[in-house]
């Protein structure tokens, strides 16, 4: 006679892996059972609020006006603070703003390469900051900024891309340097980024179960920062918790989970094959990155900067992925940027 207890069971368990398979829907902001709404927002025009924080000199006043676009795991609260006597020498207005499904941002479940970059024209738009504007993005934010010297470079009066993530599917990156760089990563990270490129759709599960290790970053683990990483986030960090808190409020899916899933999907384009956006002079973009960054491999960096000659390429000796927040270190980017000596 068939087991029908058993095959019950089985029918369970299968049930029970599927529904896991299938992310939660984000608890959207403002919405009857999501967080509260604390911050400025505007309304795109497909309908998605993006939240924003203004710092430095009112942009009426403002000589440049940079958008500073926050890696994975942050928020519009994590911008790198300036130095005030540096603000109000030069003039500047700076705007953080979550990314969708960050923070106060309302999630955009067809994120790709492309709609941060679009995003940050309407955000500029709506803002009145003018036709043309600066954008500073680190991490999985600096990787969107490859998009927007994609989409929109002639919006941009430069850019600066800092330890920004690289794509190891890209590809002009020569086999053997890529393949010598993604196997310097943690084995978790390996599987992870494996998933996320070829199983998107399992994304969500393999970094919520339990069998196997999901990614170092998903899962805070501190193995992937540096010597240098460490002491900073000791001193800088403690007062993140409740930014990063504040970050994922409306998922881990729409936020890390999708940066993961966009960052090492299928791109419409290589980075690797952009034209200067600044033939002219007119404006300049620069990567920064720390020479000891584990979670970036520095030889893909290189690789990048040798392929693109019009970028300027700062490579830091004993810096990790955090080198940005170490004392100084911004205003250095930013004079960097304006052209200013420091």
């Amino acid at each position: 006679m068939p087991n029908h207890k058993g095959g019950r069971s089985s029918l369970l368990s299968v049930t029970a892996w599927l529904s896991g398979i299938r992310p939660p829907p984000p608890t959207i902001c403002d919405s009857p059972t999501g967080p509260f709404v604390t911050s400025l927002r505007i309304k795109l025009e497909d309908g998605r609020h993006l939240a924003y924080k203004e710092h430095g000199v009112p942009k009426e006043e403002a000589k440049y006006k940079i958008i500073f676009i926050h890696g994975s795991n942050s928020c519009r609260h994590d911008m790198p603070a300036p130095s005030p006597e540096l603000v109000q020498e030069l003039g500047i207005y700076l705007l953080s703003f979550d990314r969708a499904g960050y923070g106060e941002s309302d999630p955009n479940p067809r994120r790709t390469e492309k709609t941060t970059a679009l995003d940050v024209a309407e955000l500029a738009d709506q803002l009145n900051l003018g036709p043309r504007f600066y954008v500073i993005g680190h991490s999985m934010g600096g990787q969107a900024v490859w998009g927007c010297l994609k989409y929109i470079p002639h919006r941009l009066s430069g850019a600066v891309l800092l330890c920004p993530v690289v794509n190891y599917w890209w590809q002009s990156f020569p086999a053997k340097l890529v393949r010598e760089a993604y196997n310097e990563q943690l084995l978790r990270d390996r599987w992870a980024l494996g998933v996320a490129h070829y199983v998107p759709w399992l994304t969500y599960w393999w970094n919520t179960q339990r069998w196997f290790p999901s990614s170092s970053v998903a899962a805070g683990i501190p193995d992937v920062l540096s010597p240098d990483d460490k002491v900073l986030a000791s001193i800088r960090f403690p007062a993140r918790h409740q930014h990063q808190k504040h970050a994922k409020q409306q998922g881990e899916f729409e936020t890390i989970h999708r940066d993961m899933m966009v960052g090492f999907g299928t791109w419409e384009f290589d980075p690797m094959e952009l034209e200067n956006p600044f033939p002219t002079g007119d404006g300049a973009v620069h990567l920064w990155h720390g020479n000891e960054d584990r979670l970036v491999p520095t030889s893909l960096q290189r690789h990048i900067a040798r392929r693109l000659p019009w970028i300027r390429y700062h490579e830091l000796p004993s810096r990790g992925h955090l080198f940005h927040i170490a004392d100084g270190m911004f205003d250095n980017i930013l004079r960097a940027l304006l052209k200013e000596t420091p």
